[in-house]
């Protein structure tokens, strides 16, 4: 037993630990102590009267006063100048040993000559049999271990002995030690500094034992050790003191070859840690992760000063530590039984096969082949605002990434946000990216049928209410509107918006159902930027009752699924805010078409609200040439089912998948009447359609949700649910057979909008251009495509949604007036440079006006007659000429633009790798999903019914 023992207690309130009521249970554990502490020194750090009158009448020698921010090592070191004993007791103000604690730690200090450091066990202030710590070690990379850590206290360590180190709070040291290494190290802010003593004492030839017997209980206060994770802030405070402690400790430990190598490698692992902690849905980690590695970067002082007292005192290698450290074997039996969702799952099956969901999308595919049997041998598929896609997978990208437009005469600018997603669904087809459009028309019913099936398990577990479900989906008016019109925008937008919704329903809960769901959103929007209003209106709900009820957690989650949308749209949205056009952001992306709509008056308007944004091709099947009033019966069932929603035993899901179909249909109302782009000289008013999925979606889901929770009697369910797709497949009867019947709008496509001859050149020479005229009752409409064909990526609303003329449409005006005009001007010369090779007047039209055609023949005179011009003759595409001579592509862009593209292009690919990491799935993400229920809402109903 030390014949005097010097007790160093240091107190840091911090404003919310209960600090004066803990310094009163641990000064009066002190008093209680069989063996009583022979001095006491008291270090108050900041602190108010109450905690200074309590330091004054406990009876010790002296009390300290220091600034509040005064760490804990700093201030054991302004108390060890007035050490008096032989062995130092390290205490802070939630420190309460028990009162034979002293006693035993000295015992297990005196067993051997050798023994410098005695470790108490450690217990949690309100509950002495959970262990807080019983000795620490660390891994062969430095990773600091507790060995006993969260166990239950049952003895089961007690006969342990030696330890490689313990955690500060409550050690007990030998004074010699104490002043021969200098005390703790104040590098390690306040984390590791009982294991790193313990390292150090080892080396010097000294043993640190365990007392298990001495417990202390602990209370967290932060003062020594981590403090309680109540918070965000506190949870990142003990990832950041922790994450340094174990850098600083790597290179205070290596040999010192390796230690410019581990301080060079700071930065680059942090940047790999931050990999791993994405996949691993850690994103919290990642700031003290990189705070934690610039730390350590710039402290190489105390790096150095910690490697000078280890090389002055050590008398032992570091080989004989290794017996003490953990290996890689029972870290890994860690692992497994810290899995979470060990207790088993609580969710039911999923069910596809077994519950029938297989069966209903292989049917969807039969439907599908049947009524479009011819596309199975298309090339591409054509009509509507369907075009071809670029030949290659680089040309893909390069219209998606690139700052030159293969459109127009000189239009510089970023690509639509739709171009991603075209580049992006061509590059499952590398050796011909037009046919993944075709496999796209046939796989849509299919797959059609899976996202409804798989949202609806959000909102059931019926096997047959799910079938409902995704037959709901499949037979949307708007879905199979887009389908027969042709619109891959909207058609895209339908397939996402189930996985959007199944992914966004639990994105409370997880960082990898939040990943999915932001990339997920950013294909929405980027589809139809008109849906970007009700999508923030959603987030924004979302995040606020994510916070309210779930924590700040779950609100990270939900804030972060907004980000790579809006990364995708930011290069567009700028340019258009500087261009001062903002209206131009809403113009549906791709091919401008007007298409088959319903009127505006009032039936209209009821039959838009039902969910038709067309009359779904019943005029021509039916040959009525009056209102079409029937529309309505169709989704009349469903739509009476969604009504009552509000209604169900889950009433928070019902409400909002109602405020859904409201904001869907009020989106509807007012897309039908804006117009920000043209065709030629047509003004085009948004489509509806992909709002209407949007109000579908929370249609479906509501109907659903009534079948299953309020419609109790089996038989009436069945009934209900079978008006339900009975209605939907009655009304979709005329878009299966259209292709049949020969009314579709969408049929065998062209490989290129341009004549053959010049697609040839082009696909070699991207960079050439083709200059288009249309011969109108007005005068000449004219076009520059550049490259092999108009593409579908290629398509950018900087050219169709402008509200002005800039100065290359008065450019490529006055080409198109000196072509078609018999002048002298040499405006071969500047087509020449300007890279264009082919002028082609477009085909005549049907029903082409006389002043049309008088306009075309005087054109086609003037371009034959006019040097410089060689005339290849009639083609498909329409009459073509070719610039006599070699014709050199046009320019670069500006290194400016094409720098400024690079970097936006590359912020965005670093958030997008960011969101798939998150969505990436691992096992203890798929654990821990299995241990909450599939349906929304459930967990809040069993509470009610308890």
């Amino acid at each position: 037993m030390p014949a005097r023992v010097h007790a160093l207690l240091v107190v840091r309130p911090d404003g919310r630990a209960p600090a004066a009521f803990h310094l009163t249970r641990t000064l009066a554990a002190l008093r209680e102590q069989t063996r009583a502490v022979d001095v006491l020194t008291i270090v108050l750090c900041g602190g108010d009267e109450r905690l200074r009158a309590l330091a004054d009448g406990s009876g010790a020698e002296a009390v300290i006063a220091a600034p509040a921010r005064t760490g804990y090592a700093a201030a054991l070191r302004l108390a060890s100048r007035r050490l008096d004993g032989d062995a130092v007791w390290l205490l802070a103000q939630d420190v309460a040993p028990e009162p034979d604690a002293l006693a035993r730690l000295g015992a297990a200090l005196e067993t051997a000559p050798s023994v410098a450091v005695a470790v108490p066990k450690l217990v949690e202030w309100d509950d002495r049999t959970r262990i807080v710590s019983l000795g620490r070690s660390m891994t062969r990379l430095g990773s600091a271990i507790g060995l006993a850590d969260g166990e239950h206290d049952q003895g089961q360590h007690d006969g342990v002995d030696d330890v490689l180190g313990g955690d500060v709070r409550g050690l007990l040291v030998h004074t010699a030690a104490w002043r021969e290494l200098d005390g703790i190290d104040a590098a390690l802010a306040d984390a590791d500094e009982g294991l790193d003593l313990g390292v150090r004492v080892r080396l010097a030839g000294g043993r640190v034992v365990l007392a298990p017997s001495a417990r202390i209980a602990v209370a967290h206060d932060g003062v020594a050790g981590p403090p309680a994770p109540r918070t965000t802030s506190s949870r990142a405070r003990i990832t950041h003191t922790a994450r340094v402690a174990q850098l600083h400790r790597r290179l205070v430990y290596a040999p010192p070859p390796l230690v410019p190598l581990h301080w060079l490698s700071l930065l680059p692992l942090a940047l790999w840690r931050t990999i791993l902690d994405l996949v691993g849905k850690r994103p919290a980690r990642i700031g003290p992760e990189w705070s934690a590695a610039l730390v350590v970067l710039v402290r190489v002082a105390a790096v150095v000063r910690a490697r000078g007292r280890i090389a002055r005192h050590r008398r032992a290698s570091w080989t004989q530590l290794a017996p003490l450290r953990v290996s890689t074997r029972i870290m890994r039996q860690r692992l497994i039984e810290d899995e979470p969702g060990g207790a088993g799952p609580r969710r039911a099956e999923l069910g596809f096969f077994s519950g029938g969901g297989a069966w209903a999308v292989l049917a969807a595919l039969v439907v599908s082949i049947a009524s479009m049997p011819a596309a199975l041998s298309w090339p591409t598929i054509g009509g509507g605002a369907l075009a071809p896609l670029a030949p290659t997978v680089s040309r893909l990208w390069a219209e998606a990434t690139g700052v030159q437009r293969p459109l127009g005469w000189d239009a510089v600018g970023p690509a639509d946000p739709f171009s991603v997603v075209v580049a992006a669904l061509g590059s499952l087809s590398p050796a011909d990216p037009s046919r993944a459009l075709v496999v796209l028309w046939l796989l849509a019913l299919p797959l059609a049928v899976l996202g409804g099936w798989f949202a609806a398990t959000r909102v059931t577990e019926r096997p047959v209410l799910r079938i409902v479900g995704g037959v709901v989906w499949a037979l949307a008016p708007a879905f199979l509107s887009a389908l027969t019109d042709g619109r891959p925008a909207a058609v895209i937008v339908h397939l996402v918006l189930p996985w959007l919704a199944f992914t966004a329903a639990a994105a409370h809960r997880s960082w990898g159902n939040a990943g999915t769901a932001s990339i997920l959103l950013a294909v929405v929007l980027a589809c139809s930027p008109v849906l970007a209003a009700p999508a923030v209106v959603i987030w924004v709900l979302a995040v606020v009752m994510a916070m309210s009820l779930r924590g700040r957690r779950a609100g990270f989650r939900w804030l972060w699924i907004l980000v790579p949308s809006l990364a995708l749209s930011a290069p567009l949205v700028i340019a258009r805010l500087l261009a001062r056009d903002p209206w131009s952001l809403l113009a549906d992306p791709g091919v401008p078409f007007a298409g088959p709509r319903l009127p505006a008056d009032a039936l209209g308007r009821v039959l838009l609200a039902l969910g038709f944004p067309s009359d779904a091709g019943w005029a021509a099947f039916t040959g009525a040439a009056g209102p079409v009033w029937w529309l309505m019966l169709f989704t009349a069932p469903l739509v009476a089912l969604t009504l009552v929603a509000a209604a169900s035993p889950r009433r928070f899901v019902g409400i909002v998948l109602l405020a859904i179909a409201g904001l869907g249909t009020v989106t509807a109302f007012a897309a039908a009447n804006v117009s920000v782009a043209i065709d030629e000289t047509t003004p085009i008013a948004l489509w509806p359609g992909t709002a209407l999925s949007l109000a579908w979606l929370g249609a479906a889901g509501g109907a659903l949700l009534v079948l299953d929770s309020v419609v109790a009697v089996r038989a009436l369910r069945t009934v209900a649910a079978a008006l339900v797709v009975l209605g939907l497949v009655a009304g979709s009867v005329p878009a299966l057979l259209s292709q049949p019947r020969g009314t579709a709008l969408v049929g065998r496509g062209e490989t290129s909008t341009l004549p053959a001859f010049v697609a040839a050149e082009g696909a070699g020479t991207p960079g050439l251009g083709t200059i288009v005229l249309t011969p109108t009752g007005d005068g000449v409409a004219v076009d520059v495509v550049w490259g092999a064909s108009a593409t579908l990526g290629g398509q950018s609303t900087l050219e169709t949604a402008r509200t002005g003329l800039d100065s290359s449409d008065e450019t490529v005006a006055q080409v198109a007036a000196d072509l078609v005009a018999d002048t002298a001007n040499d405006v071969v010369a500047e087509l020449r440079d300007r890279g264009v090779a082919f002028v082609l007047i477009a085909p005549e039209s049907a029903g082409e006006s006389a002043e049309a055609r008088a306009i075309r023949l005087a054109a086609m005179t003037v371009l034959n007659s006019r040097d410089g011009l060689d005339a290849v003759g009639s083609t498909e595409k329409g009459e073509l000429w070719r610039l006599a001579g070699e014709v050199p592509p046009r320019a670069d862009a500006d290194p400016a633009d094409r720098a400024a593209a690079t970097a936006a292009w590359s912020g965005i690919a670093v958030v997008f790798a960011i969101a798939v990491l998150l969505a990436l799935p691992t096992r203890g993400s798929r654990s821990a999903s299995r241990a909450v229920p599939r349906t929304v809402g459930t967990r809040a109903l069993r509470r009610r019914e308890r």
